[in-house]
């Protein structure tokens, strides 16, 4: 799942390769705002056919949380 969200974020955000590691923070590593965070729900939302709840996003501060969160929705 980690490779997949990785060359999602790539393709479609234009993120460094190199710089997204499960432990890369969205905000403080990759320097994402708010207007990208909202499109990386979005695009996640559309390739795996989840739902983000709004209440969890505060809570997704890496790309292993990110991971997480969408092989558990995945799992549900």
């Amino acid at each position: 799942m980690f490779e997949k969200v990785k060359d999602l974020l790539v393709e479609q955000m234009s993120l460094d390769p190199d710089a997204i590691t499960m432990e890369a923070e969205l905000v403080n590593d990759l320097g994402l705002n708010s207007l990208e965070m909202a499109d990386m729900v979005v695009i996640c939302e559309d390739k795996f056919d989840i739902t983000f709840d709004e209440q969890d996003l505060p809570g997704l501060m890496t790309i292993g949380d990110i991971v997480n969160y969408i092989e558990n929705k995945i799992g549900e």
